[in-house]
């Protein structure tokens, strides 16, 4: 009490000022409409920039929920698309009955760890075997290829990117389903090599690059990227193409797990074929 006594002993001169001021502002505004309709406008821009700015804080925190609720909806999605399904068509009496079953279905997951630069890069997602996540599944962005899985935990998981020495995936040209590899040999994180593609067939730059399908991990015909340029590689009789890749693996931040629920049935058959050739 003593201190507040001391306080308006010593600003006792500025209170007396600002009660004044404040007085005046009241008769002002009391005795003059045109005073009052400027004072009220005042005061509504300034709270309607206040409201502006929290606005634009609290959208900025909703942004994520957001992107997450979309992320999840573009997820079920890619489930519905043709290229998720598998058709079986059996012809009885002149009867046809289609029956389609679900052969991908896609998990949304958010990269937590990436790099990019190294010769052997690795990312880390934050679904793991909780969340149905298994090793060898394949990994895509909303704009392409990003890797395959190859390690789990309960709750996360670790993927091993095209950006990486020892990656090597199943590709072809769309326009002419020229089947060939991606592989990566290093340097910038943008471009990728793609291999084995015959010299017999025509290319043009930008020429779009995607997934074939003929392994047992991406769907068919997710994109890839685009040829940059490209040499015949002499004797070979095949191209070595540079292409720029369509995912931005800098700005990755959201990707897709994809399950082939047909994936085991396939890799049995083929590993018993082999078998029995030996």
């Amino acid at each position: 009490m003593e201190k507040l006594a001391v306080f308006i002993k010593k600003y006792s001169h500025v209170l007396v000022f600002i009660l004044l001021e404040v007085v005046a502002v009241l008769f002002i505004v009391q005795n003059s409409f045109y005073q009052r309709s400027h004072l009220v406008r005042w005061g509504n821009a300034v709270a309607g920039g206040w409201n502006a700015a929290v606005s634009t804080v609290t959208g900025y925190f909703d942004l994520k929920a957001e992107n997450e609720y979309l992320a999840a909806e573009n997820a079920q999605l890619r489930a519905q698309l043709a290229s998720s399904y598998i058709s079986y068509s059996d012809s009885v009496f002149q009867v046809n009955d289609t029956v389609y079953r679900q052969r991908y279905s896609y998990t949304e997951a958010q990269v937590i760890k990436n790099s990019y630069n190294l010769p052997k890069n690795y990312m880390m997602i934050n679904k793991g075997a909780q969340q149905g996540v298994k090793v060898d599944m394949a990994v895509i962005s909303p704009q392409g290829i990003v890797g395959v899985v190859v390690n789990t935990t309960r709750n996360f998981a670790t993927i091993l990117p095209v950006l990486h020495t020892d990656s090597r995936n199943s590709v072809k040209l769309k326009r002419t389903n020229s089947a060939g590899s991606l592989i990566w040999e290093g340097g910038d994180y943008r471009y990728a090599t793609v291999v084995d593609i015959p010299t017999t067939h025509k290319l043009f730059k930008n020429d779009t690059i995607v997934t074939s399908g003929l392994a047992n991990d991406f769907p068919e015909g997710i994109a890839v990227g685009y040829i940059e340029d490209y040499e015949s590689m002499q004797g070979s009789g095949f191209y070595k193409i540079r292409i720029r890749l369509a995912t931005d693996f800098n700005k990755l931040n959201q990707v897709y797990i994809v399950d082939n629920h047909f994936k085991s049935e396939q890799d049995s058959l083929m590993k018993a074929t082999i078998n029995n050739e030996e």
